[in-house]
This record gives structure tokens, sequence and C-alpha cells, in this order.
């Protein structure tokens, strides 16, 4: 071997090399891809390259990459996977052109020639024996590919396969990672806006816990003082999962917020004294104003497909009533003295109708009664047997430890539930509130989810 071809050799040897820490490195697909083309160029030694990627939507190969060809050659127009080139080359042929100005199969003539490109070599990347793309050599010399350059475009063909694919694989774990880091804060922010601390209410116990299924969820309660004696309690559920729906349980919580900072002057008189009915007229006054300036707002955020179901409740202390709407939520229940009562007057969703009109419902309340607020997510508890938890068992459950305070019936709730699905997957959150109204007594009742075995149903 001559000194000149032994230079060209070792150049040669060295391009290769950089070629196979394209394969290994951490690049980004855009530098990838930028340096294989002039890689190709530089190894087969021909005066332009292309590298075209499948787009196996629309069945085209977009250009990504060139090496010495103009902008206006790159964007002459759409390659089809159905082209006879492609189809051959990615039947596994390496298609050489002698002279692309002749050649009938060459779709852009006028545009090779203002190139002046002349010889044409046309090999497919695969990865895992399925087509990522072609490489495409270009020469503006007439015949000028022969087998040597065949065997050679292949293997830097193949290394681009590789390269391509291992660069895409870096590309979504940067994103991956990205987007994992975005929802984890997203979920702490989330978790700070549901309230710690539960505010007192003279005679009425309170507890409450929320449990995420997801980094991000779309559940939210929160409590709201109302002057003296009052408390609003808001339950609800945003349709969907991660960001969007938390973006939206944020600002429902700031609109329930502001509404309640704004308004609640209204409940309350200074320095005079009303009437039991008059206070429970004024609770139903503001439960529905608020309902139906949520629901109006909501129309105005949620897009199509998305709405927010709710449950929005004051309880007076004072006249020992519940004054609630139920927009689409799960019903709330009344548990009391062995019996069950659904909380289901209201109406339809938030973000549908904005037209639509809510019904309001004041009830009495006993000592002794117990109010369960949950969303879907308690009852929607699967197995692995893909077995719903189901309503009957929530209710039994809370019924097990309704003399108990409000802090045991959460708990023991949730170790049923926990009995029965295991370690199964979640696929929604789970927000539960108990108000128990009148002091507790103390609890002597035997909690089967405390005890060893499997869980046993209770009818």
């Amino acid at each position: 071997m001559n000194p000149k071809s032994q230079t060209q050799q070792e150049k040669r040897d060295e391009q290769i090399y950089q070629l196979s820490t394209l394969v290994a490195g951490e690049f980004s697909l855009p530098e990838v891809l930028e340096r294989l083309a002039e890689a190709a160029v530089k190894i087969v030694d021909v005066k332009a390259c292309s590298i075209r990627l499948l787009d196996e939507e629309t069945n085209d190969l977009k250009m990504r990459s060139s090496y010495g060809l103009s902008e206006e050659y790159q964007s002459k127009g759409v390659v089809s996977r159905h082209d006879p080139v492609i189809k051959a080359a990615f039947a596994g042929e390496a298609i050489v052109i002698d002279d692309m100005r002749l050649d009938p199969r060459v779709k852009y003539q006028k545009e090779a020639i203002k190139e002046e490109l002349v010889s044409q070599l046309t090999v497919v990347m695969k990865f895992r024996n399925q087509p990522v793309g072609v490489l495409r050599l270009y020469s503006p010399e007439p015949k000028h590919f022969n087998k040597a350059d065949i065997k050679l475009a292949r293997a830097v063909a193949s290394q681009c396969a590789v390269a391509i694919v291992n660069a895409r694989f870096y590309n979504e774990a940067i994103e991956g990672a990205k987007m994992t880091e975005q929802m984890r804060l997203a979920g702490l922010i989330q978790r700070r806006m549901i309230p710690e601390d539960i505010p007192q209410l003279p005679g009425v116990e309170l507890a409450a816990t929320y449990i995420p299924c997801f980094d991000v969820g779309g559940d939210l309660y929160d409590f709201l003082p109302l002057g003296h004696h009052r408390l609003a309690i808001v339950i609800a559920d945003v349709i969907g999962k991660g960001m969007p729906a938390a973006m939206m349980m944020s600002w429902l919580k700031g609109v329930v917020r502001t509404h309640t900072d704004t308004f609640q002057f209204a409940l309350e008189a200074p320095r005079q004294e009303k009437a039991r009915d008059e206070r429970i007229a004024a609770s139903e006054a503001f439960v529905r104003q608020a309902v139906q300036k949520l629901n109006r707002m909501s129309c105005r955020e949620c897009k199509i497909g998305e709405f927010i179901t709710l449950f929005y409740a004051i309880i007076d202390s004072k006249t020992k009533t519940l004054t609630y709407c139920s927009c689409g939520h799960e019903p709330t229940v009344l548990l009391r003295g062995g019996q069950v009562r659904d909380l289901d007057t209201g109406g339809l969703v938030l973000g549908v109708d904005r037209t639509t009109s809510y019904e309001i419902e004041t009830l009495s309340l006993e000592d002794g009664d117990c109010v369960l607020f949950y969303t879907d997510g308690l009852i929607d508890a699967v197995n692995f047997d893909e077995e719903l938890w189901g309503r009957e068992r929530l209710l039994a459950a809370a019924q097990k430890g309704v003399a108990c305070s409000a802090e045991h019936i959460v708990k023991n709730v949730l170790r049923y539930r926990r009995r029965f699905s295991g370690l199964a997957r979640q696929i929604d959150d789970t927000s539960i509130i108990v108000a128990k109204v009148g002091d507790s007594h103390d609890c002597h009742c035997q909690d089967q989810a405390e005890t060893g075995g499997h869980y046993i149903p209770i009818r």
C-alpha cells in the first residue's frame, strides 16, 4: 500500500471510529444526525449525503439531516415509503442509480440536475430488522458506486441505525426525567394545597385524608370557616390525571376560596342574633350562589370532555343542620342509627352547561350522626382479580366503627379497603372526610381489619 492510500485508509478508520462513538454516546438526536451525515460523506468519499427517517403515521420519509446539499434541494418534496427505490431498499437491496438525470425512478430529476448530482446510492437503516430510514449518498460522477462502496455504505447505515435509535432513547430518557421532576414538583404543590389542619367546629368532630394515586391527580377537598359556628366543606374531583387535572384543581381551589372570602359576610349579621330559619335560608342562598358561580366559571375553563364533580356543604353547629348541593359527585352519606341516607340533591357536573339550575337541601343533624364525604377513587379500588371494592363494602366498613371517633372511622375504612385490594395498583386518587356530630363514645367494636387472615366482606 502506497503512503497516499495508507493515509486515506487511516483517515477512514478514524472516521469509522468516530462514528462508533455516536452509538454509545449520550447525544441528542439532531446532534447525532448531523454528525452521521458528515461521517458518511467522509467515510465513503462522496460529495453529499442525506438521512431520511421514517414517519410511521404518514409513511413518508422525512429529511432529517444532510451534508453537502443545498437547502433548496433538501426541501424539494415528499419521498414516500411506496417510492420504488425506497421499497427496494426496505426489502434489503442496495439501490445504485448510475445517472439520476436519466433514470425514471428518480422523482426529482430537475432538482438533481440543478444540484449537480449524478450517481446515487440508497441503503436502508435497520434496527432489530425494522426499517428506521434510508441513507443516501451522492456523487457528481456517473457510475461512481462499486461493490466496495456498497459494502461500506451498508456498514455505515447499520451504525447509523443504532446511533439514531440510541439517540431517540436518550432523548426520551431526558424528557422523561424532566417530566418526572415536573410531576414530582407539581405533586408537592398539590399536596400542599390539601389542608393539613382542619378547623374546629363546636359539636362536630372532623377527620380527613388524601391518598394520591400518581404524583399529580385531580382530587380536592377544603374546609372554609364561615363566621360563627359554620364551616363549608368542599370535596371535588377533576376529570383526568396529571398536570392538566392538577392545574384545574388548583384553579378550582382558588375560585372556591375567593368566593368564600368575598361573600361570607352575608351569612352573619354583626351584633344581631339570627333566627334558625334565617340562618338556614342564608346558608342555602350561599351554597346556591357558590355552586352557580363555580359552574359558570368552569364552563369557561373546561375544554371539551373536561368537567368537575363537586359536593358543597355547610355545617351549622348552632342550628345542627347540613346544607348541601351535589354536582354530579359521589353521594355523600349520612349514617344514623344503622340506617344509610344518600345526600344526592343537586344537579349536573360543573363545566358542561352554564344555564343549568341546582337544587339545595338542608337536613337536621343529631348527636351520633356520621357524615361521610369521598371521591370515587375510594370505592373504585380493585384487587388482583380486578374486583371493585365498591360502595357496599365502604358502607359496611364505616358502619363497623360508626360509634367511634371521626379519625377512627377514616382509618377503619382505609384498613378494610387495604385488606381487600392488597398491593394491587390503583388508578385513581382517594379522598375521604368524616364529620361526626356530638361527642364520640369509647370504641368497643370488634375491628376485623386489625385481625389476621384474609379480608372477610362485611354483610
